[in-house]
């Protein structure tokens, strides 16, 4: 493990500190920060010359300054010639813009693929994917890590006897089913529809029957927490006698904390994927760590094991 460094930028520094407590090894010594005049500076402050490096740098808020530090993290360690880079990247940004779904828009989530893969990444590491077609934007090879296993297992300690899983959309319905085969439970699907180019979203129905059960809704990352208000709305209204959410990714841009925090849920559990902190940090939401996923698959890239295998 002599040969492995660790990076981490400013997005999440407390998950590469637990990633590379997990690893047993320092993490990497550097400096970035911000000029007056907004310009980011990187500066590596050890040799990286023939290492195996990696930079743990999820796209949150502010996501635009986030992107382009770590893409002058990976052109500093392109110049240094370190041996391989990979861009650890447990949040995605802009994965939701992955198609032309209206005349004249951009994919930015292919943009980004490329401007990582520009910049000096020679591989990805990321988690949950908002579409997983984004995986093949890049030319590089991509592992993308599955919070599926963390969430399964801690509802499969609650034992519930009448446990209903609900993707809260038609896009998540595999994720979902996935999630309700590992927990032995039916399914249900909310179909919904989005309204413009918003953060609104109309719930429309709910496929499945969840009268009298508990309804655990999943999905991969929670924004605004509008589209998490809708469907507990309609399971209530549908006769749901509990309501637990999960998701990958706690986003919680404004006003998610204001919505979640009245809203009928038992308990919404997250991952650490990005930051959990201040404000956002309610009784009902609890927070599971991904370091040691993350820290694993780390390893494994390394060693040059299988990422397959942490999942069979």
């Amino acid at each position: 493990m002599d040969e492995l460094k660790v990076f981490s930028g400013n997005a999440h520094p407390t998950l590469a500190q637990a990633v590379v407590e997990y690893l047993g090894v320092p993490l990497g010594k550097c400096e970035v920060f911000e000029f007056s005049n907004e310009n980011i500076f990187v500066r590596i402050l050890e040799n990286v010359r023939q290492r195996d490096a990696f930079v743990i740098q999820p796209l949150t808020s502010p996501v635009n300054k986030n992107l382009v530090e770590l893409l002058i993290m990976l052109d500093a360690l392109k110049r240094a010639s370190a041996g391989r880079i990979t861009a650890v990247v447990p949040y995605y940004g802009y994965g939701r813009t992955d198609k032309k779904d209206q005349p004249r828009v951009p994919i930015t989530a292919r943009l980004v693929a490329d401007l990582l893969t520009v910049a000096g990444a020679n591989r990805l590491l990321t988690v949950d994917l908002h579409a997983a077609q984004i995986q093949g934007f890049f030319s590089i090879p991509v592992d993308e890590l599955t919070a599926l296993y963390l969430l399964a297992n801690y509802f499969a300690e609650k034992d519930f006897d009448d446990l209903v899983v609900v993707a809260t959309d038609i896009g998540i319905s595999k994720r979902a089913r996935d999630l309700a085969a590992k927990l032995d439970a039916p399914l249900a699907i909310v179909e919904k529809r989005r309204v413009g180019n918003f953060d609104q979203s109309e719930t429309l129905n709910i496929i499945g029957e969840v009268d009298g059960k508990v309804a655990l809704t999943i999905d991969d990352e929670i924004d605004t927490a509008g589209s998490l208000e809708n469907v507990v709305a309609a399971l209530g209204e549908r006769g749901a006698k509990e309501v637990y959410a999960c998701c990958t990714h706690p986003i919680f841009s404004d006003p998610a904390i204001q919505r979640i925090a009245p809203l009928p849920v038992k308990e919404v559990v997250v991952t650490d994927t990005v930051p959990v902190s201040g404000e956002k940090k309610l009784d009902k939401i609890t927070v599971l760590s991904i370091a040691p996923l993350v820290g694993e698959a780390i390893k494994r890239i390394h060693t040059g094991q299988s990422i397959g295998a942490l999942f069979e």
